[in-house]
């Protein structure tokens, strides 16, 4: 049989944002979606990227085990969902060797009506990092390109599932900061009892220059980076609708 290998966009052994503790991360190539915002545009194309096995992986996580003692592994993306089957198995590795696992993704590839599809997965993640683009569907495909049912879908399964969750949102000036959309995202997250971390994240512009590298258009052109005075806004706003969410109740 031949190899399972997967294919990744680049590795960071010294990650400090993708999850508790100091973590490894393995930036999966390929992806679906197309936010405005993206920066990593030379993730997109599926199939490209180093072909590297779930064992090469594991065996360079143990030189920085020291590192690691109170974080783990995250895979990133891209997407990691489009290769479910590589992701799976190099957590089930990570297991082994008691590495805690946290997958960082958009959910977009979740199939509600099989749900169970993404199980073998879910077996063996401690932890989802789940990025939640706009919990408006209209804007959210202006925003990414496709609706956001499987997403919001995704998020109450690992609710379901008792999955722990981090759920993360990009606030973008003109396009996500509106209080309107942060409130109505805040209630969706009231119903969300697995939640373990809300990270609002502000909008910057350092992704630029790889789309002038690869000749590509920027698509928000010159909107201006989120202050953090801005983000700290946002993140209330998320709460206050968290707040109203269980008044109401």
């Amino acid at each position: 049989m031949a190899e399972l290998v997967g294919y990744i966009h680049s590795t960071e052994s010294f990650g400090t944002v993708d999850g508790p503790g100091i973590r490894y991360v393995v930036f999966m190539q390929g992806c679906p979606m197309r936010c405005l915002y993206c920066h990593n545009p030379d993730s997109w194309a599926i199939g490209k990227g180093e072909a590297r096995s779930a064992e090469e992986i594991i065996s360079e996580i143990r030189k920085y085990r020291p590192f690691l003692k109170n974080g783990g592994l995250t895979v990133s993306g891209g997407e990691p969902m489009l290769q479910q089957e590589f992701v799976t198995h190099l957590f089930e590795l990570a297991r082994k060797e008691g590495i805690h696992t946290a997958l960082d993704t958009s959910g977009i590839l979740f199939d509600p009506i099989h749900p169970e599809k993404v199980d073998p997965l879910l077996r063996v993640t401690d932890l989802v990092l789940l990025d939640i683009k706009h919990i408006d569907e209209e804007e959210h495909r202006k925003l990414t390109g496709h609706s956001n049912r499987n997403i919001l879908a995704f998020a109450k399964y690992l609710r379901d599932q008792k999955i722990p969750v981090w759920i993360r949102h990009v606030v973008v000036p003109g396009i996500t900061e509106d209080p309107r959309w942060l409130r109505r995202l805040g209630a969706f997250l009231a119903e969300l009892d697995n939640m373990k971390a809300l990270d609002v994240l502000p909008y910057h512009t350092m992704g630029k220059v790889k789309y002038e590298k690869m000749g590509i258009p920027y698509p928000l052109g010159d909107t201006p980076a989120l202050t953090k005075e801005a983000a700290i806004q946002a993140r209330s706003e998320i709460i206050k609708g968290i707040k109203e969410y269980f008044k109401q109740r």
